[in-house]
């Protein structure tokens, strides 16, 4: 029986081995022959496939007892043969099974369960491939990579459907508990940014909707002077990552020109905390409440306890801000929240185009003081100078707008810019590590020249890009192959009690 149904695979076997001692083969190039032996392995492999499930369908033999539905029913007649297709990374196999059935009731498949076959045409394996190329750049290239690894042809929007359903146990599957990752001595990071994504007009939130909507009613052809496009929906990414301790001095972070060019030979300028463990998630679907609650649950389960120093970064935002300490004050954790150093300095250096010419090399003297006391913790000192300058250089309401706006920053955040703590104490004081994400996350997937996204689409690939950053697409996709089992199968029996 099993013989039989592999001949075909034998015979492909044997032509391949056939060809390949031809002399025509003999006498070619070793990449022709490798392609050469690629075309006939996938036929000889999808040959295979084939022949397994011939002989399974051969050898299923009838469940003992009658399988019951999860509606109630049980399925006490069987008919053999009932066929189904599926694409396989080799190529289109056909799948014969016993079909279990009842009066006014779906048929059952136990063989479909027991192969975890998938409720499309295309296999787990064949999803898995276009998963993982989607990930990594446009659904153009993933079809095209997929057809280069596989043979196979897929749809773009088959690509597009395949991805967005692989990515339906992201949440699922980071909600599971999970062991703890890093010691107490080491510094607990949070880090928290946001970066627009270009949407469809359907994909965009309601007010962005609405001023995109009266936007149209202006120009057709270009933005006015001012005006924004209102096309992008804002993806919130939170980072969680591990860092041991670096005290530094604020000449390791902004040195005097004295040292700045010092040669070889002088002090080492101390580094910063080199963030290790990094874990992501990013939507652009919930608010940023929810994405920062979904941050602390990943640094609540590294320190459950609360015996690490959380430190927690971002760019000034104070929708941000707000839920950091509301989440805080929820889960009695003490957070150190930082603004961004370098958000800080692109303020101050506003500030210096109230003062100095454009292009006066004194106006970098000036921002690098200010900006060392800043680093010693005095910022309201530096906002209260900034002010005080203005007034006495006797400027207008206009001259001295940028003056002024730095002033009222430094003065609102200064309760978030103790850098001289952070620097004593070893933490970071800038979110690069976010800041990099969000250029890879968003810019580098979604930021493609045309590209025009939905919401589900986009959130989906948000989703799988996390998992593939995060190290975790294998053990996700062992994951997910379990829940389809249980969506596409399990859930259609009735539980083993009631059917017993």
């Amino acid at each position: 029986m099993a013989a039989g149904a592999f001949a075909a695979a034998r015979e492909r076997y044997f032509a391949l081995e056939a060809e390949l001692l031809s002399d025509c083969a003999q006498g070619s190039t070793v990449d022709s022959v490798e392609d050469l032996v690629n075309a006939g392995g996938r036929e000889l492999l999808l040959a295979m496939l084939q022949a397994f499930l011939d002989v399974r369908a051969q050898r299923e033999r009838r469940a003992e007892a009658a399988p019951v539905g999860a509606d109630g029913a049980a399925r006490t007649r069987v008919e053999k043969d009932h066929s189904r297709k599926l694409i396989s990374r080799f190529g289109p196999v056909r799948i014969q099974r016993m079909a279990y059935r009842a009066p006014n009731a779906a048929n059952l498949h136990l063989a479909d369960l027991e192969l975890n076959l998938p409720t499309g045409a295309h296999s787990h394996t064949l999803r898995r491939e276009v998963t993982a190329e989607a990930t990594r750049g446009s659904f153009d290239d993933a079809v095209a990579a997929v057809e280069r690894a596989t043979g196979q042809k897929i749809g773009k929007r088959q690509a597009v459907e395949l991805a967005r359903s692989a990515a339906t146990d992201v949440a699922a599957f980071y909600a599971q508990p999970r062991l703890e990752v890093a010691s107490a001595g080491r510094i607990l990071v949070l880090q928290f940014d946001g970066k627009g994504i270009m949407m469809r007009p359907e994909g965009l939130r309601p007010a962005t909707a609405k001023a995109a909507q009266a936007r149209r009613n202006r120009l057709s052809t270009r933005l006015s002077p001012g005006e924004k496009s209102n096309r992008k929906r804002m993806a919130e990414i939170a980072v969680v990552h591990d860092a041991t301790p670096a005290p530094r001095a604020v000449d390791d972070v902004l040195p005097l020109p004295g040292r700045v060019n010092a040669q070889a030979g002088g002090p080492a300028r101390a580094r910063g905390p080199k963030a290790t463990g990094k874990w992501l998630t990013a939507s652009v679907v919930d608010d940023i409440a929810t994405v920062i609650a979904a941050g602390f649950d990943e640094a609540e389960r590294r320190d459950p306890h609360h015996q690490r120093t959380w430190v927690v970064l971002v760019d000034g935002n104070n929708t941000q801000i707000d839920a950091i300490q509301a989440e805080a004050a929820r889960r009695r954790v003490t957070v150190h929240v930082l603004v961004d150093f370098v958000h800080v300095t692109e303020y101050v250096w506003t500030a210096a185009w109230s003062f100095f010419e454009t292009g006066d090399p004194h106006a970098e003297t000036w921002v690098r003081t200010q900006l060392r006391q800043i680093l010693r913790g005095k910022a309201p000192a530096v906002a209260a100078g900034i002010g005080r300058r203005a007034t006495n250089n006797h400027y207008n309401a206009q001259e001295r707008r940028g003056a002024d706006t730095v002033a009222a920053y430094l003065k609102a955040k200064a309760p978030y810019l103790g850098y001289g703590t952070a620097l004593a104490n070893g933490w970071p004081i800038a979110t690069g590590v976010v800041e990099g994400t969000c250029r890879f996350m968003i810019k580098d997937r979604f930021d493609i020249t045309g590209a025009r996204w939905g919401l589900e689409g986009a959130e989906s690939l948000l989703l799988l890009r996390a998992v593939v950053t995060n190290g975790d697409f294998d053990a996700y996709w062992a994951y997910h192959l379990d829940q389809e089992q249980q969506r596409n199968h399990y859930s259609k029996l009735a539980p083993l009690d009631t059917a017993a």
